[in-house]
């Protein structure tokens, strides 16, 4: 008999040592398999990935965007996760923010302040993506419904809304897009820290982060959707209200994605597409599963995904290989690391049992 036990927390350090000795052992995986299918040198190749994400300042900057945005969103599923309410609709949320955010830009753009503007943008984006995040939310409190299907379709919902949009507001007509969203005067547009475009998304990120952090691990409304998570029957005992800690937590994790949309929309693409999002919402979802819901831990892995992500598209570009080939090598490294946490949580035990039994019976 094969039984999957559950272990005893293992000691942070000893956990590191093997979470690094796995990823070293999965880039000698990769780097042989680089080898046979390439011919290249595979340090040659990883010298590239790291030229393609650190190669100049310009594109670190654009990298340390990159985290932040991902990290943004995978903050704001955080508290729906621990919560275990399975929020698989950051996409739509963040849709739904970046539509407010455009919105706000296209309809206001020349009526107001860029500061009142950009004032007003951050409280459509947020309520728009605490709305989408609400409706899931409350049925699910009120009538029990799954939360997976109901965020999953809320996704595409937002999705036709987006398009719907983007033709309405086409430019030039007939294009099919938006474009660049009051490129003459930068109406809307997030402010320029330091002379680089990129530092204010990476500051607001970060000081979310911490903020986050706070409120899951010293909060009272973090205890309470932690205790829900483990049991809603023992929240309602202690007198927590369940159903208005779950509208409560998605409300909150809508609002972060919405903000995220807004990031999106106003400091790095000045425009509004179907696409924006860029599977974002999706992607969050494993990079809060490997930091096991920690918003510290979160920043290393966000950065670790965006690294793999930008090097695969280098080494794609500098040796003529398939975009594809890049993908296969991230998603050696990325089984490799899932795999490890398995292991790390559980631990897989042989039992004898039934051997003796059969030899006990043969006695007989």
């Amino acid at each position: 008999m094969i039984h999957v036990v559950k272990r005893k927390e293992m000691p942070l350090g000893k956990a590191m040592a093997v979470r690094i000795g796995i990823i070293v052992l999965a880039l000698v995986v990769c780097g042989v398999i680089t080898a046979i299918a390439t011919g290249l040198n595979p340090i040659d190749v990883y010298a590239t990935m790291i030229q393609g994400s650190f190669g100049s300042p310009r594109k670190a900057w654009i990298l340390a965007q990159e985290v932040a945005l991902l990290l943004c969103v995978s903050l704001a599923l955080t508290p729906a996760f621990r919560m275990k309410f399975w929020n698989l609709g950051g996409e739509g949320q963040v849709l739904a923010g970046g539509l407010a955010s455009a919105a706000c830009m296209i309809l206001l753009g020349d009526k107001m302040p860029n500061a009142a503007l950009i004032a007003v943008m951050f409280l459509a984006s947020v309520a728009a993506g605490a709305l989408w995040a609400a409706i899931p939310a409350f049925f699910k409190a009120k009538f029990n419904t799954n939360e997976t299907l109901f965020t999953l379709m809320m996704n595409y919902v937002a999705t036709q809304l987006v398009a719907y949009f983007v033709i309405v507001w086409e430019n030039p007509k007939g294009s099919g897009t938006i474009g660049i969203i009051n490129q003459s005067s930068e109406a809307g547009w997030l402010p320029v820290v330091g002379g680089n475009k990129y530092v204010l998304i990476v500051i607001l990120v970060a000081l979310l982060t911490a903020g986050m952090f706070v409120y899951l691990n010293y909060s009272k409304q973090g205890y309470e959707l932690s205790v829900v998570g483990e049991s809603p029957s023992t929240a309602r005992y202690v007198g927590i209200k369940v159903d208005r800690v779950i509208v409560r937590t998605l409300l909150i994790s809508g609002a972060v994605c919405g903000f995220a949309g807004m990031l999106l929309v106003a400091g790095s693409a000045h425009t509004l597409s179907t696409t924006i999002a860029a599977g974002r919402g999706f992607t969050a979802v494993m990079v809060a599963w490997l930091a096991k819901f920690n918003p510290l831990i979160m920043v290393g892995s966000s950065a670790l995904l965006e690294f793999m992500g930008h090097g695969a598209g280098e080494i794609a570009t500098t040796y003529g290989l398939n975009q594809s080939f890049g993908d296969i090598l991230t998603g050696i490294i990325l089984f490799f690391i899932i795999g490890t946490e398995f292991f790390i949580t559980y631990r897989i035990v042989f039992s004898r049992k039934t051997k003796q039994i059969g030899e006990e019976q043969g006695d007989v």
